[in-house]
């Protein structure tokens, strides 16, 4: 049975504080002292994860109690941290941030430490704080009693002085300092319109950064001390995560490369569990899917960014469009929708759905309760399942196969068959591998296997 190591949450006073840089480099810091870390994050993103997984040389790792379950929490951060001495969680947003949503998970970082009978260390932004800064540490660290903020690491700092000052307003508070970051522009990541750019962009310039960074934080951070702290959690064994059972032998093809980054490793490994082969192609550069298919999974990702050189792959897109028409059982999300569409900003795509997209300046995001109205390859009509929503574009029309709804209302969206489900949902199938199973089930009885 599975236990939780030696473990650590570190979070933020609130969102882009520095903690996305602070996680990643604690995690490279301790590799580099031969500690053998685990990571994961707290919520459903996408991005943060591939620097935790270059930093640790692992697969990372998402705990979302709304997407998932409570239940589920401690279950997956045992699996994250399996065979590892260390378990580095990164939280989201601010500490007692969370989702919008009263009947069910907060989600927050502090409800996940919670989970995990985990301490928190709080990522401080003192970029432009004096005495203030012990205000600040004082309410997060009282807030909520139950939540044990062991010490906090102080983040772009300007000097020596500005530290001795904020040193000396913290020091009558029982919360030690554990680090302190200098302002240092190297270590400001990329940015991109829904974060960090992924790492499958430029693996080995961000891992460059990543080892540099991980050597900053070895020498600004007390890693004896954060360790000590980590190993003070109480070690306890947890069921493991639920398993998808064996249903067939099929191939599916997964959509991979740098335009379809976003796709949790817990759905990769339910997949495989239910009895799928995992063939990875590139939508940019393969002239056909991979021979054999029974499935396709086209994730999450940039297309956008990508949309000249996945229009330009003419050969790839008719022959997607007429396996998907011709009942290849297929799963895609947010970014895999776009590319299934007629058109993203004008450039021709594969025509799978008949619908046009195009980006704007408004971002849609949220956790979504969902229904399909029909018989689809993940659930059943009326089957409930969560999920999440984050993107810049639309669809025009935006289907209706999807009874969606929020704190904020319901509406319809999405495309689906007995074949097909696409929409901009993610789904994380941690916490109920059963859509996995179910799609193997469907892409063994309902398809041929395709071939180029």
């Amino acid at each position: 049975m599975p236990s939780l190591p030696a473990r650590l949450v570190i979070a933020g006073t609130h969102s882009g504080v520095g903690k996305t840089t602070v996680a990643t480099g604690l995690m490279a810091a301790f590799r580099r002292r031969g500690v053998a870390v685990g990571a994961a994050k707290v919520g459903p993103d996408y991005i943060d994860p591939s620097y935790h997984a270059l930093a640790t040389d692992r697969p990372a790792r998402n705990l979302d109690a709304w997407l998932c379950g409570t239940e589920a929490i401690a279950p997956l951060a045992g699996r994250a941290g399996d065979g590892c001495q260390l378990l580095v969680v990164e939280g989201v947003m601010g500490l007692f941030d969370g989702a919008d949503d009263p009947a069910g998970p907060s989600a927050s970082t502090a409800q996940i430490a919670s989970l995990l009978d985990a301490p928190v260390v709080l990522v401080v932004d003192a970029a432009a704080m004096s005495r203030s800064v012990a205000a600040l540490v004082h309410g997060f660290s009282t807030f909520d009693p139950s939540i044990r903020v062991a010490g906090v690491i102080l983040n772009r700092v300007g000097s020596e002085g500005h530290e001795r000052m904020l040193r000396d307003a913290l020091e009558p508070l029982d919360v030690p300092v554990l680090g302190v970051l200098r302002r240092n522009d190297a270590f400001r990541w990329r940015d991109r319109h829904l974060g960090l750019v992924p790492v499958v962009e430029q693996r080995e310039n961000v891992r460059t950064s990543v080892d540099e960074l991980g050597a900053a934080v070895e020498r600004s951070c007390d890693l004896d001390a954060l360790l000590a702290i980590a190993r003070a959690a109480p070690r306890a064994s947890v069921a493991p995560p639920p398993r998808a059972w064996h249903q067939a032998k099929v191939r599916v093809g997964v959509a991979s490369g740098p335009a379809f980054s976003f796709v949790y490793q817990d759905n990769l490994e339910a997949l495989e569990q239910a009895g799928a082969e995992l063939v990875p192609f590139d939508p940019a550069g393969d002239p056909h899917l991979p021979s054999g298919l029974h499935g396709l999974y086209a994730g999450g990702g940039f297309p956008e960014v990508f949309a000249e050189s996945l229009a330009g792959n003419r050969t790839l897109l008719a022959d997607v469009r007429v396996r998907v028409e011709n009942g290849l059982v297929t799963w895609a999300e947010c970014g895999g929708l776009l590319w299934l569409a007629r058109s993203l900003d004008g450039h021709r795509l594969a025509g799978a759905v008949h619908a046009d997209a195009h980006m704007t300046d408004r971002l849609v995001l949220g956790y979504r309760h969902l229904w399909p109205r029909v018989d689809t390859p993940l659930a059943a009509a009326g089957t409930e399942l969560r999920a999440h929503e984050f993107h810049y574009s639309m669809l025009e029309p935006p289907g209706d196969a999807i009874e969606c709804r929020s704190r904020r209302g319901a509406n319809r969206a999405g495309y689906a068959s007995g074949t097909l489900l696409a929409s901009y949902l993610h789904l994380h199938l941690g916490g109920d591998p059963s859509p996995a199973e179910r799609f193997v089930q469907v892409a063994a009885t309902r398809s041929s296997p395709s071939r180029s």
